[in-house]
């Protein structure tokens, strides 16, 4: 596959073919949480399910803080390549791993100390909180490893280097489905297995997708005096990914943060419900990958080119994205529209409460219709976010979450459990109304958050 120059070549080709990695690689990821829910529930049992669901939306935020927090250092990253000020881009790098490495630890400790306080908090049935509280002590003592290959990945991208993280994620994918097999199956593990095998892929592949991009930047020259040293630390530069990074982190996890905040109405619907709700909650996150990479890449872009001084090509990569989500959430309506009752029967076994397969049916046939909202909102975020230019951004995510529990909680009692599902795309809708209002205002393109080198 060709490799295209975000900041030369055409728009819409160079959008594309950098975000197609990503999207692959995020499918593959959530492709192997899903094989943890398909070998939990038909080798373990619906229980078992509803107890990987319940941490679910929990180790979910985790993941979408990484993953946020890696886009907003990144986008500092990608606007030092675009202005070739190689030094500060190195510096930049260095200050995200060492920063992102100590909020990992603190969170583990965190999440080890008060697991069962978090669980009890949002109202986890009884019968499977024993299952909940061990898959989620095994989670937290390997959460290092996830922030920091999530973080990895987000350094490769700003990098313009999307393939990367793909064969990683291709490799992770892998081993962690062999190794749910194995634990599952020969050594009948069951929930410990699972977390456990997850665990140590992510571990694996941080270690590597760390070697590899020391590699990557001793590639990376900027003609400095020998006798200078490289800054490994930047406090000044810190304040920037904090500032990009927070509402990156919110804008990322804004449908797990949603999903842990009504996962309390789920389960008082019962284990059953719970179960065909983690079934189709799976789902929903596999169909939203291609919209949030989709966007991501166009924070990548916007980054770049605004480094670069190209606000326009911003704008050209910004309608190409538009397309490219529509044709996304087009294919998604149909797949889903035709197959859901198919797709929700793989994860439960045959003998499950029927109330699990009307659950799941009635998620998916619901939200299938809607995808494209949160398509064009992520990629109307990721502008603003590749800008700099965070306010409007972040309000806007925040109104998004507040209509999501807000219905949730208020309806849930009046049309039951589908209340939680109906709420998602009345916020994704208006979340992308607020952010596009900005877009067009322009104001996005005055933004600058990097400092010319010395």
């Amino acid at each position: 596959m060709k490799k295209y120059d975000m900041i030369t070549d055409h728009p819409g080709k160079a959008l594309f073919f950098f975000a197609l990695p990503m999207i692959l690689g995020n499918l593959f990821q959530q492709f192997y949480n899903t094989v943890d829910s398909i070998i939990v529930g038909q080798f373990v049992g619906e229980e078992a399910l509803a107890a990987v669901g319940a941490s679910y939306s929990l180790t979910t935020v985790f993941i979408m803080i990484a993953i946020g927090g890696g886009i907003g250092a990144s986008v500092i990253t990608s606007q030092y390549l675009g202005a070739k000020y190689y030094r500060k881009m190195k510096t930049s790098v260095y200050t995200a791993l060492i920063s992102f490495l100590m909020l990992s630890m603190i969170l583990s400790i965190i999440g080890l100390f008060f697991n069962r306080t978090i669980l009890t908090a949002l109202n986890t049935p009884e019968n499977i909180m024993p299952d909940a509280v061990l898959y989620l002590k095994i989670y937290f003592l390997g959460l290092p490893f996830l922030f920091m290959y999530n973080i990895l990945s987000s350094v490769f991208n700003a990098l313009g280097n999307s393939r990367t993280p793909l064969y990683l994620l291709i490799f992770s994918s892998l081993l962690n489905i062999v190794m749910d097999l194995v634990m599952v199956k020969e050594f009948h593990m069951g929930v410990a297995g699972v977390a456990i095998a997850t665990v140590f892929a992510q571990g694996v592949s941080a270690v590597i997708s760390f070697c590899l991009l020391m590699k990557t930047l001793k590639h990376y020259k900027e003609g400095e005096r020998k006798e200078e040293k490289q800054q490994i630390y930047d406090f000044s530069m810190l304040g920037n990914m904090i500032k990009v990074a927070l509402p990156s982190m919110l804008q990322q996890s804004i449908v797990s943060i949603g999903m842990l905040l009504v996962q309390s109405v789920v389960n008082g619907f019962g284990s059953s419900v719970l179960a065909g709700y983690t079934s189709g909650m799976r789902i929903e996150s596999i169909c939203i990958v291609p919209m949030i990479a989709t966007g991501n890449a166009v924070s990548t872009f916007t980054a770049q080119n605004l480094g670069a001084g190209q606000p326009e090509r911003v704008k050209k990569g910004y309608h190409a994205g538009v397309g490219i989500v529509a044709g996304f959430a087009l294919f998604i309506c149909v797949v889903l529209t035709a197959f859901h009752s198919n797709i929700i029967h793989a994860f439960l076994e045959s003998g499950s409460d029927q109330a699990a397969f009307e659950t799941g049916n009635a998620y998916l046939s619901f939200i299938a219709f809607f995808f494209v909202f949160i398509g064009l909102k992520a990629i109307t975020d990721g502008v603003l976010r590749g800008a700099g230019d965070v306010v409007v951004f972040t309000l806007a995510n925040l109104i998004n979450l507040g209509i999501r529990v807000a219905f949730s909680f208020g309806m849930a009692g009046v049309i039951g459990v589908q209340a939680v599902w109906i709420a998602v795309p009345i916020g994704w809708a208006v979340n992308y109304m607020i952010s596009l209002v900005r877009y067009l205002s322009g104001k996005w393109t005055k933004k600058k958050l990097i400092q010319e080198a010395e």
